[in-house]
């Protein structure tokens, strides 16, 4: 094998388990962020669905 090659190679597979823990990370982050804005996406269309069955309770009166 290349020297040069078997040098990356021994450098880059010891930190192997660290960079698939960070991609974990960043992937769990993102997915609980998603959640979170479609939790909060969910409750502003009921509050504007019971905001306009308000409006056309207080225009037919």
């Amino acid at each position: 094998m290349n020297p040069i090659l078997a040098d990356i190679y021994s450098t880059v597979i010891p930190s192997a388990p660290f960079i698939i823990a960070a991609y974990a990370i960043v992937w769990v982050a993102l997915l609980v962020y998603v959640a979170i804005v479609v939790r909060g996406l969910k409750r502003t269309e009921a509050q504007m669905a019971v905001l306009e069955e308000a409006v056309r309770a207080k225009a037919g009166e």
